[in-house]
């Protein structure tokens, strides 16, 4: 069906409300899909037959966390270029087809064990790739289809649906990984199959597609392969090396970090000197963009973890010391978030809608300092904390997060020519998706260095305490903190696998019964998990003042179309105030 059919036919509907509650169904579907599996991983591993924390199975762990948001992340830019070619409505339709398909894809995982860990790592490459073409496209579709003056609230609507995915999924994760597996999987599939008929139907073309591009093939393989190994190098350095509990020291990880750059530096010197750039380095002669980009990144680095530490800190500790049971935490996690998700949903589309009016410099920025002030403010929880104190927290954080979110992307997608929309929103979506990717590294790498130190006293001490044999005691103090991090998350204690059944059986029945309750590793870990965990919300409150500089230095509302219908002879790269 063409373009002109579908304009015809659908003459009587507002476009922009089409293109609106399409892509926020995208973009609903892209958090639910992330926040699922987030929750579901140890019914996943259960189901499969894995340990995860049985040497030499870690990494399944590690790419079922990463590998998405790696793939999506290193395909964004090439995804917006090739749209700005071939039209962005045409990919953003085949990235819903693609991503459906690798959803049924992992729903039929055969067999146990690796190979099915291995399948369902593969198989969701494939939806990375569909969702790569949806974020490159979703917003430079709502760009093209809202004027100037509702951008914002179209932005703030759209970001609703990533937050209401991402609550959903916990849910609905928590429920369905109670029942089968399989089950989360399908999850993404219903409003991925409307999507794609409804995006087919519904859709059509409102850029002008300029003929005569070319695809950058150097730097798009310079791109793709220096951040890969960026980012791959990053997840590898939270393994433990040797005798040390990270592998910061690890010659691979140092060779990978130091090859990824080297690529990423050729790639910047590439795309000065060929015709179509997939990388258009003269948008950040645009300070609005620029400064927007800055912002964002420094944004998702400070809460790109959030999410997962929070995760850890209710299921493996908290919930389990208020008498939850490991299987039913999962579910309760996602409760507990909910005041953040509140937050969001409020200030996301209101904040939006204001600075279509008055710009997005005073929200952007207030909703960083907001955010920062949480920060701080979490450094005086306690582990074991009272929840309306820490659910009020939650919601300032989503307040702060939602004030931030819309008004900051419609700002860097009113910043640009129109002809450039695609790949200036892969441009942006990649420095999100990159901090985010990042920012897991770097929260585990704070919480555990936080560990370190005081876990294996920790283990000892209640090991000794519970009845255990001091010599026993003493080599289980030797557990890598980022196995203690990902059994707190799987929600279980692996005191059961830890310690050898014959060991286990010459103890008395109150010290077994004691090391193997739900309480006992929760309450060892509390306190060094909160050293560490402190550490990370310091530097969240660094990140997130760097982002209010940052959103603040954008300067007044600027519109790049109107700069171009009023203002003509400005020169390039300085905004035009308006009112």
């Amino acid at each position: 069906m063409t373009g002109t059919a579908k304009q015809r036919r659908l003459a009587h509907i507002d476009y922009r409300w089409i293109a609106l509650s399409n892509t926020t169904l995208g973009i609903l579907m892209a958090g639910l899909n992330g926040s699922v599996l987030l929750i579901s991983l140890p019914a996943i591993f259960r189901g499969i037959g894995v340990d995860p924390l049985a040497p030499g199975e870690s990494d399944y762990m590690l790419w079922m966390l990463v590998g998405y948001t790696l793939v999506t992340a290193t395909l964004l830019v090439t995804a917006g270029r090739v749209s700005d070619m071939y039209g962005r409505v045409r990919l953003y339709n085949a990235g819903f087809a693609i991503f459906t398909l690798g959803s049924i894809l992992c729903f039929f995982v055969q067999g146990q064990g690796n190979d099915a860990a291995l399948q369902i790592i593969l198989f969701r490459v494939i939806q990375a790739v569909g969702g790569a073409f949806l974020m490159a496209n979703s917003a430079a579709i709502l760009t093209d289809a809202f004027p100037p003056d509702q951008r914002g609230f179209a932005m703030g609507v759209n970001q609703i649906g990533v937050l209401a995915g991402m609550f959903v999924g916990l849910l609905i994760g928590g429920v369905l990984a109670a029942i089968d597996w399989r089950a989360v999987f399908l999850v993404s599939v219903p409003f991925g199959l409307i999507g794609t008929v409804w995006a087919y139907l519904m859709l059509h073309e409102t850029a002008t597609i300029r003929r005569h591009q070319r695809l950058d093939i150097p730097g798009n393989v310079l791109f793709a392969l220096g951040l890969v190994l960026v980012l791959v190098g990053f997840t590898y350095a939270i393994q433990p090396y040797g005798s040390s509990s990270m592998g910061w020291g690890n010659p691979e990880v140092i060779a990978e970090l130091a090859g990824g750059a080297l690529l990423l530096v050729l790639f910047m010197i590439v795309e000065g000197h060929v015709p179509d750039p997939m990388f258009r380095l003269e948008l950040f002669r645009i300070r609005m963009f620029t400064a927007g980009n800055i912002a964002g990144f420094l944004s998702s680095l400070a809460r790109g973890g959030l999410q997962f530490i929070l995760i850890v800190w209710l299921q493996g500790i908290w919930l389990p010391l208020h008498g939850v049971a490991f299987q039913d935490a999962p579910l309760w996690a996602a409760i507990c978030m909910l005041p953040m998700t509140v937050g969001f949903l409020v200030a996301g589309p209101l904040c939006g809608h204001l600075s279509d009016r008055f710009g997005a410099r005073y929200f952007s920025t207030g909703g960083m300092l907001l955010s920062a002030a949480a920060f701080a403010v979490f450094l005086l929880v306690p582990a074991n904390f009272d929840y309306v104190p820490f659910g009020l927290l939650l919601l300032a954080l989503g307040l702060g997060q939602g004030s931030f979110a819309a008004p900051n992307t419609a700002s860097i997608m009113n910043a640009v020519p129109p002809e450039h929309r695609g790949a200036s929103s892969g441009m942006r979506a990649t420095f999100q998706n990159v901090a985010q990717s990042l920012s897991m590294t770097l929260i585990f790498t704070l919480v555990i260095a936080g560990l370190s130190s005081r876990l294996p006293g920790a283990l000892y001490a209640h090991l000794t305490a519970a009845g255990a044999p001091a010599d026993l005691a003493t080599k289980l103090s030797g557990m890598p903190p980022s196995g203690a991090l990902f059994a707190a998350f799987l929600g279980y204690n692996p005191m059961a696998t830890l310690i050898p059944s014959s060991v286990m059986a010459t103890m008395s029945a109150s010290t077994q019964t004691t090391i193997l309750s739900n309480t006992f590793f929760p309450q060892l870990l509390a306190a060094p998990f909160l050293d560490g965990l402190r550490i990370a919300f310091v530097v969240c409150v660094g990140l997130s003042m760097a982002a209010a500089v940052a959103s603040w230095m954008r300067g007044r509302r600027y519109i790049h179309d109107l700069e171009v219908a009023s203002a003509p002879a400005t020169p390039p790269g300085e905004p035009v105030a308006t009112a």
